[in-house]
């Protein structure tokens, strides 16, 4: 178990006799090379595992020490935006969720970016996820930030909130109730540094209606809801990319003709001149989350329609002014797909599951923590359980619900578990950044983006609360 700290006194002690960061208006790192080596671990693990004071406490601590090197919170609407006009193109940003072994395997993810000159990459977190991993976004976000340090990130850092989903079920019976749902969820995650948010509201769409604008109106209406609640809310400074989604994943394949129909009513709804909207739409093409799972438990091969994606991203720009299509429910496709993405316009491509399999599969995972997991499943998830799903289906469905009560577990295992399982984790990042055309465009990202600190005065504030009275307020 790593060292954990007990209170914000015990964290600003350490600072102090680390001789590696201060307090100057905020935690200042002066020797970063020690003070990756010597206090980050540690910060991160209290962020995640620590008594509650103490644990908002290293949030902040960590925020701080990832503005003082150079680690910002950013946004890459304008990026997006340059896409939009046609002014760059040729790759697909990948959006990457970290549900398992969060900070190792981020610090994976960062290794590869590195190594190949990658600036054009996204750390995501869905609203489902953000249950069953137990990491809400303060949380989320100080562990990649975390990461980042470790890593000897510089520059703009993109943390986005993946499907901001509004559930059917909830919606019919207090519809009310989950909009303020979703509306929290944006006032817990934007101070946290997610300036990137995917509103999907698509589970609303209703086939059943008779035009294809009737069909998108729920979707269109609440995204647009969404959208400028988001705006009210975004630092002004640094405005946030947000996305929507006009078909669900796993259903009917996407149109160019329904894209219309929810951009018209979208932009009817948005209020015209003065309202920024989506500068993305998440569509489906033939995918599902997870992937399709055969009786032995691998992952059956599907159809993509890549069509989908070239036409609709055209549309996109060039009737729209947005960057373009979306890929969802992809890590666990064949690697020959992964170069269609680019050639067919996809904007960016969201990957999940295939990382999570790599830690449990993985053959240096301890068989007999896996083994315990597979009992708490059968026990805690049966009413999961489908009539004439084999147990390989059942298991490799439902591990994710696993992942936050065997949290501490994981991020536990021996170092060398962890670092053999990483270089694994490594070698898939650098295969997707390669086929995905991100290698090299860490200078495009500046170029485009030029972070700021939206941070100061909310955090201070919030800080404070937390018992993490820096020392220059606190006269010593």
């Amino acid at each position: 178990m790593m060292n954990v700290y007990s209170s914000p006194e015990g964290i600003r002690e350490a600072v102090r006799l680390s001789g590696c960061a201060r307090f100057d208006g905020g935690l200042k790192v002066t020797n970063p090379q020690r003070f990756r080596t010597e206090l980050v671990d540690a910060l991160v693990w209290t962020a995640v595992f620590g008594p509650a004071e103490a644990k908002n406490a290293a949030r902040h601590a960590i925020r701080e020490a990832a503005e003082s090197l150079g680690i910002l919170p950013a946004s890459i609407l304008p990026l997006y935006r340059a896409r939009g006009k046609g002014e760059v193109t040729g790759f697909t940003v990948p959006a990457i969720n970290i549900r398992m072994m969060a900070y190792d395997s981020a610090r994976a993810a960062l290794r590869a970016a590195k190594k190949l000159d990658v600036g054009a990459v996204i750390f995501e977190i869905a609203r489902s996820e953000m249950g069953y991993t137990e990491q809400r976004p303060a949380e989320y976000a100080a562990v990649m930030l975390a990461a980042a340090i470790r890593e000897e990130w510089t520059g703009p850092f993109f943390i986005q909130g993946d499907h901001f989903q509004t559930n059917p079920k909830k919606m019919k019976e207090a519809p009310d109730k989950e909009v303020q749902a979703i509306e929290a969820l944006i006032d817990e995650a934007i101070p946290a540094g997610f300036l990137q948010i995917d509103i999907d509201t698509s589970t609303l769409v209703d086939l059943s209606k008779p035009t294809l604008e009737a069909q998108q109106d729920v979707n269109a209406n609440l995204c647009a809801r969404f959208t400028k609640y988001i705006r009210s809310k975004e630092p002004k400074a640094m405005p946030i990319s947000v996305g929507g989604e006009i078909g669900e994943v796993g259903k009917e394949n996407s149109t160019p003709e329904e894209f219309r129909a929810y951009m018209d009513v979208y932009r009817k709804a948005l209020g015209g001149a003065g309202v920024n909207g989506i500068e993305k739409v998440s569509v489906q093409t033939g995918s599902s989350h997870g992937g399709v799972v055969g009786a032995d438990g691998t992952v059956q091969r599907v159809a993509i329609d890549f069509s989908v994606l070239k036409s609709i991203s055209k549309v996109a720009r060039e009737e729209y002014g947005l960057a373009g299509a979306v890929q969802h429910g992809a890590s666990t496709l064949p690697p020959e797909y992964f170069h269609h993405f680019p050639d067919n316009d996809c904007a960016e491509i969201h990957l999940a599951t295939d990382f999570m399999n790599t830690v449990y599969d993985h053959p240096l995972f301890p068989y007999p923590l896996k083994r315990e997991i597979e009992r708490w499943l059968d026990t805690n998830a049966a009413e999961e359980r489908k009539r004439g799903e084999t147990p390989a289906q059942f298991l490799y469905k439902t591990r994710k619900k696993a992942i936050g009560p065997y949290k501490e577990n994981v991020w536990n295992l021996p170092a060398g578990t962890k670092n053999g399982i990483c270089e694994t984790l490594q070698e898939k990042f650098e295969f997707l950044f390669e086929r995905l055309r991100v290698v090299n465009t860490k200078a495009m990202v500046a170029k485009y983006v030029q972070p700021v600190s939206v941070y100061s005065a909310e955090h201070a504030a919030a800080g404070a609360r937390a018992g993490f009275v820096r020392d220059d307020q606190a006269g010593d």
